[in-house]
């Protein structure tokens, strides 16, 4: 995957200042684009896709079910799955997480029942023996499964997205930044971190109140830090009363672009930004360019109340 080559820009305060930016933030865009398809097209890159396939995708319910029970849960999958799939055990004395486990068997054509259930039923159909039926959903079962956090052994590929450079100065930039952007900004410690493996998230305050609450997760890394608040502050610019999950890639794709051009334009080192781009497949890498005008102008704005 390319790196990013003159990683940082300063617009004067000129006639031209608009165009500067403007042209210098569509240059960068394009090479994001090619850095996600090189991203895309990584060893690294189909091997972290390779372990993803295997996580099963849960349903809304089970979804909930797992977030009531284990908060903090990121990768879920059953005992043997663990095991057989990744290579990693159950920690002993670990807590299951229970879900609901669709029965999968042979099912009447008529009262949709298996051929245990049907027996006791009023159904006449005999057109055709049990055995020939086919298969399809009859009933839930409690199952158990358990997050990776609860599990050890051979660990699991990750992608490389984190930011670097020095960024000491700008993180209290950016907190100082969140009022004029309408922002409220809590950085939390990580070890009271509520949210996962998500790096930062964005919400509203209650119920009554619809001020944007950007909340990151701190880290050694103030490069990375700094461009989480970044990412999360495009969301609160850009996506904050939109409740849509189908739109959550294009969404993401939007975000991280923007703390792509803005991390960039203060200096960092933010090519990690194609990996983070690269695993929302739904989106191919020239759909960037088609939301550049949105893109951009967050950008532009996130830039100059720093510099202001």
């Amino acid at each position: 995957m390319a790196t990013t080559s003159d990683s940082s820009a300063s617009f004067e305060e000129t006639d031209t200042r608009t165009d500067e930016m403007q042209s210098t933030i569509e240059a960068w865009i394009d090479e994001l684009v090619g850095d996600v398809d090189a991203a895309q097209a990584s060893d690294e890159f189909q091997e972290w896709l390779d372990v993803q396939s295997r996580f099963h995708d849960y349903s809304h319910r089970n979804t909930l079910l797992i977030k009531l029970q284990c908060p903090e849960a990121t990768k879920v999958a059953g005992f043997n799955t663990w095991r057989n799939e990744f290579d990693r055990h159950v920690q002993e004395g670990e807590q299951a997480i229970w879900i609901w486990a669709p029965i999968i068997t042979k099912q009447c054509p008529e009262c949709e029942n298996s051929p245990s259930y049907h027996e006791n039923t009023d159904c006449e159909y005999d057109e055709t023996p049990p055995e020939e039926w086919s298969k399809g959903l009859v009933g839930f079962k409690p199952a158990a499964v358990f997050d990776v956090s609860q599990t050890e052994g051979e660990p699991l590929p990750e992608l490389e997205t984190e930011a670097t450079g020095d960024a000491e100065d700008l993180v209290p930039a950016l907190t100082d930044a969140a009022d004029d952007l309408g922002v409220t900004v809590r950085i939390v410690d990580a070890d009271e971190w509520k949210h996962g493996d998500a790096k930062g998230v964005c919400k509203q305050r209650d119920i009554h109140d619809f001020t944007p609450i950007v909340e990151a997760k701190g880290r050694t890394n103030q490069a990375d830090l700094a461009v989480t608040l970044i990412h999360e502050f495009a969301h609160a610019l850009l996506h904050f009363d939109v409740d849509d999950e189908a739109e959550r890639s294009k969404r993401e794709v939007e975000a991280e672009a923007v703390a792509y051009i803005v991390g960039r334009y203060c200096g960092l080192e933010t090519s990690g930004s194609a990996f983070y781009l690269a695993a929302w497949q739904d989106d191919e890498p020239e759909s960037i360019q088609d939301r550049f005008g949105r893109i951009s102008s967050t950008a532009e704005e996130i830039i100059d109340v720093i510099d202001g």
